[in-house]
């Protein structure tokens, strides 16, 4: 993929009033870690829950009533259709305010938004996700939606890892994938920990101890900006090119349509041409456009 690319991609479009947030529900709450909940949501709307449809990769901007609206990713597999899927890092005002709600409690949902991760692209190929935090959350959407279509894919390795065991994300996903004997799972913490029996070190060193092979793969890589910037190099020494390597940029993203323009690099809008991106397109973003 080149930097040409993102005008051809297909594009997901909410569809009515962009601006009009749907009311959902709050269906159930899972306490990730102490800063961390994943909200499973559905639309009060029958007609809406039952023709929504997204792509691994979308987000949507989530709002409370008089608190305000922030910009998530979907979490869930568009495979897995019981309901939707948020996970929520406790950091500001909305996040609060989403972290103080009780099941039942309704919540406003614009989206969904931007571009899918390309998996036209990533068909027939070796996949390896690299992640770190809650950088899970998206490749948690992608990940499900690749194992729910096998077939299509080769070698899959995930290396996933947080700051301690208690920050882990979606334990009871890493075990099911641990256990699943088609799926190469590397799991690890930072430092050691009394309660820890696993790998120990950053993502960065562990990727290159697991050495995933480069050829006809595809690596996909979410987490925090430090973990994301030397993990590329990692990358490129096991031999995998700028081309084979895709992260996201969310951090800027407010309106989710391009008008308000707090999230341009450029001519591209992120929200709008993303949030995901080759290693090789974002090398040919200026430095002081992003």
């Amino acid at each position: 993929m080149t930097i040409s690319d993102i005008s051809h991609r297909k594009r997901y479009l909410a569809e009515g009033n962009v601006y009009l947030p749907h009311i959902a529900v709050i269906e159930k709450i899972i306490d990730e870690t102490p800063a961390v909940k994943t909200f499973h949501f559905n639309f009060k709307d029958e007609k809406l829950r039952k023709e929504f449809t997204f792509e691994s990769g979308q987000f949507g901007e989530y709002s409370i009533l008089g608190t305000g609206e922030a910009t998530f990713c979907i979490s869930s597999s568009p495979t897995r259709r019981d309901d939707l899927e948020c996970a929520v890092a406790r950091v500001g005002r909305v996040t609060n305010a989403l972290h103080r709600l009780g099941v039942g409690a309704e919540i406003g949902f614009r989206g969904p938004f931007g571009n899918s991760f390309p998996l036209d692209y990533m068909a027939g190929k070796n996949l390896v996700f690299v992640a770190g935090g809650i950088g899970l959350a998206p490749l948690h959407s992608l990940i499900w939606n690749v194992l729910d279509n096998r077939a299509k894919y080769g070698n899959i390795d995930i290396v996933y890892g947080a700051r301690t065991p208690r920050d882990l994300c979606f334990k009871y996903d890493l075990e099911a994938w641990e256990k699943d004997s088609s799926v190469n799972m590397t799991t690890t913490v930072d430092r050691e920990a009394p309660d820890w029996q696993g790998n120990v070190g950053f993502v960065p060193a562990v990727t290159e101890k697991v050495a995933p092979a480069a050829k006809n793969a595809v690596a996909i890589v979410c987490g925090p900006p430090i973990m994301i910037r030397f993990t590329f190099p990692v990358l490129e020494k096991l031999g995998f090119t700028p081309a084979q390597m895709i992260t996201t940029l969310e951090k800027r993203m407010k309106c989710g349509i391009g008008k308000c323009g707090r999230c341009n690099i450029g001519e591209i809008y992120v929200c709008r041409d993303g949030p995901g991106f080759s290693y090789e397109q974002i090398k040919s973003f200026r430095s002081d456009e992003y």
